[in-house]
C-alpha cells in the first residue's frame, strides 16, 4: 500500500520519458492552470462558507427545524434528522458532525441511524457542487439547477426514511 503512490508517479515519469513528453514543462502548465482556477473559484468559495457559518452561529437553522418539525412529523419524518437534512445542502462537513451526533445518541443500528446514514448517502452538497463547478466555468445563471438539484435532496431524504421503514 506504501509503494502505491510512488509506483504512480513513477509509472507517469516512465511513460513521459518513452513518448519523449517534457514531463516538467507539462507539471508546471497543470500548477499554474490550477493556480489560476482556484483564484476563479475562491471568491465563491469564501462566500459558501461564510454563509454557512452564519448560517450555523446565527440559529436560524434551530427556528428553521422548530417551524417545520409539525410538518415533518405529518409527514413520517423524523424531526430528529431535520437539521442534518437542511444542513447538508449546504456544509457537508457540517451535516456529517450532525450524522455523528445522531450515531452517537441513538446508535448505528437503530432506525434514526439508519435513515440518517442513508440521508447522508443519497444527498449531495448541493451549495458546494454548485460553487465548484459552476464558479469553475463561469455559470451564473443556476436557478433551474439549483431547484432541481434542492427537490432531488428533499426526495432523496424522503425516500431514505421510506426506505429504512419498510426494510426494518
Amino acid at each position: 500500500m506504501e509503494l502505491v503512490m510512488p509506483c504512480v508517479i513513477g509509472g507517469v515519469l516512465l511513460y513521459g520519458l518513452v513518448k519523449k513528453v517534457q514531463v516538467f514543462d507539462v507539471f508546471t502548465k497543470g500548477a499554474k492552470d490550477g493556480v489560476r482556477l482556484l483564484y476563479t473559484i475562491a471568491p465563491t468559495l469564501i462566500g459558501l462558507i461564510v454563509s454557512v457559518s452564519m448560517l450555523k452561529a446565527s440559529g436560524a437553522l434551530t427556528l428553521l427545524c422548530e417551524w417545520l418539525s409539525p410538518f415533518c412529523e405529518k409527514l413520517g419524518f423524523p424531526s430528529e434528522l431535520l437539521p442534518m437534512s437542511l444542513l447538508r445542502p449546504v456544509s457537508g462537513g457540517g451535516s456529517t458532525a450532525l450524522l455523528n451526533q445522531v450515531l452517537r445518541d441513538y446508535g448505528p443500528d437503530s432506525f434514526l441511524g439508519r435513515c440518517a446514514s442513508v440521508i447522508a448517502g443519497s444527498t449531495e452538497t448541493t451549495f458546494y457542487a454548485i460553487t465548484m463547478y459552476f464558479g469553475a466555468v463561469k455559470i451564473k445563471k443556476i436557478r433551474h439547477t439549483l431547484v432541481a438539484a434542492l427537490v432531488a435532496d428533499f426526495v432523496a431524504a424522503v425516500v431514505a426514511v421510506m426506505t429504512v421503514r419498510w426494510l426494518m
